[in-house]
């Protein structure tokens, strides 16, 4: 007899629907599993003979075929153990099939007949809630309330085999799983943060921070050892204005398909901010390996990508940021496969002047030449550093700001609701777009919003030909100028605001 089981699977961040075909037929005892499984699934056999076996059910001595459908699509994972088990079951007449029709089934079995979490839950029930014919979803009670975040149909949570069968069958009834989404964003607003006012001195850092928050700017920090620039680095968050619902639902596929969704937050409010060591590979920076999954790039969407130490990192490693700073995504191409996952992030880079660490100190020198300097600066190669905006000395702070006698600091709260409502102003002008920040504009909107007058355009020709910019670093600048003009209020780039926005480029400068 045969059976079919709607379920899902996850490719790329989005998800697809999947048939689990179960036939079960006379002749020598089998056990087959077809549909381009890999390891884990050829493994689902041993798992779901003996969780059917423990849930008090008969496991067929027969010949079962499985086909995993589309056939033409690896699948990966054990969240077919669950939809196979109850084909089986189907097939051999030990459950009623009627209500079959219009639900999908994930999950992970134990031997037990215990059903586990799995990872994307939120992709797939995104997706199934836009398939025709699909109006339930049975998936592990722990990802039942991640899944209800989607909408659209009955989300239910199942603990076992056992249990999934009695619903199916209609001696149990469970009420369908729901997501309190103001629940998810309250928390966040209480959450504690870093704030700016931990940090002494450096006020003119704490301004570029301010512009980079507000225009959705990459940023450079560059200083000895000791100046503040981790700590500056990582309250960049509490700056920031909160996620959209979108956003967080976004950035909550991407850590759920990571298996890095924590088990007590089905839903992300927060900004994600990533750091990964300087050793880190290209593949868990970018993303792929043998079985592709985002890398700390498309961790880090709608969020900060921090890069300590930006010039140990390796050669590939920064050249390959290039195209996602550019696009706002990735692609990671394999023989079999071409996946895109968003990377819509905003890198803060940290790195010393010089090898050393020293030069420019006005307490220890350097004892660097200056070809070692050169050549520690020219890691970094220049199409890379034309793609950050802002780049920013950071001076070594005095004893009588780190002892706190001066004037209290400002906080990020203060901070923040000045970049909102900068951020307010670009909403209204980029209204229907697909651009939200000044940092996304194109070139058309460069040139309706970017007007200069004729004492600022003197000033950018200047700059233009003293620091041999690039095309794209004039647009950058100009785009880091409309940022200064939102945060004072101005409709007009004023010459102040691109001699502030100029003065960000002192790697430019040196070079």
């Amino acid at each position: 007899m045969l059976a079919i089981i709607n379920s899902c699977a996850v490719y790329g961040l989005d998800g697809y629907k999947l048939m689990v075909e179960v036939d079960v037929n006379t002749g020598l005892a089998a056990f087959e599993i077809v549909g381009l499984p890999d390891a884990a699934v050829r493994e689902s056999r041993e798992r779901v003979r003996s969780a059917i076996k423990n849930s008090g059910f008969e496991f067929p001595l027969r010949r079962i075929t499985v086909n995993l459908a589309p056939a033409d699509i690896k699948k990966e994972g054990a969240l077919y153990d669950l939809p196979i088990a109850v084909g089986i079951l189907a097939a051999t007449g030990q459950i009623d099939a009627a209500r079959l029709g219009e639900a999908a089934i994930i999950g992970e079995l134990s031997l037990d007949g215990a059903v586990r979490a799995v990872t994307g839950s939120l992709s797939m029930a995104d997706h199934l809630r836009q398939t025709e014919g699909i109006g339930s979803l049975y998936l592990p009670a722990e990802n039942a309330e991640e899944a209800a975040l989607a909408g659209g149909m009955d989300v239910y949570g199942v603990s076992s085999l056992r249990q999934l069968t009695e619903v199916l069958c209609g001696a149990l009834e469970l009420p369908p799983q729901n997501a309190d989404i103001a629940k998810y964003f309250a928390a966040a607003d209480t959450a504690d943060a870093l704030d700016f006012s931990d940090v002494k001195g450096q006020p003119g850092v704490k301004r570029a921070l301010e512009v980079a928050a507000a225009g959705g700017h990459n940023i450079l920090l560059i200083g000895a050892p000791g100046s503040g620039k981790t700590m500056l680095a990582k309250r960049l968050p509490g700056i920031l204005p909160a996620l959209t619902l979108q956003e967080a639902m976004e950035v909550t596929k991407i850590y759920s398909i990571s298996g890095l969704l924590p088990k007590d937050q089905p839903l992300l409010t927060r900004r994600p901010f990533r750091a990964p060591h300087h050793g880190a590979s290209g593949a868990s920076i970018i993303g792929g390996g043998a079985a592709p999954r985002p890398g700390e790039i498309s961790l880090a969407c709608h969020g900060v990508l921090f890069m300590d130490e930006l010039p140990e990192f390796a050669r590939d490693v920064l050249e390959a940021l290039r195209q996602p700073l550019e696009d706002n995504i990735v692609t990671v191409a394999r023989v079999q496969a071409r996946i895109t996952y968003p990377a819509r992030f905003q890198l803060v880079g940290a790195m010393n002047p010089c090898p050393c660490g020293y030069y420019g100190d006005s307490l220890k020198n350097c004892s660097c030449t200056p070809y070692a300097r050169q050549r520690y600066l020219q890691r970094i190669s220049g199409p890379l550093l034309d793609r950050i905006d802002l780049h920013i000395d950071v001076p070594r702070v005095n004893y009588k700001e780190i002892s706190g006698a001066g004037a209290a600091e400002e906080s990020s709260a203060a901070v923040r609701a000045r970049v909102l409502a900068a951020r307010q102003i670009q909403m209204r002008r980029f209204a229907g777009s697909g651009c939200t920040v000044n940092a996304q504009m194109e070139r058309k909107q460069l040139l309706a919003c970017c007007q200069i007058d004729g004492q600022a355009n003197m000033l950018l020709a200047e700059a233009f030909s003293r620091l041999k910019m690039s095309a794209r670093a004039h647009d950058r600048v100009l785009k880091v100028a409309r940022t200064i003009a939102d945060l004072a209020g101005c409709e007009q780039i004023a010459a102040e605001h691109l001699a502030e926005a100029i003065q960000y480029r002192s790697l430019d400068r040196e070079q």
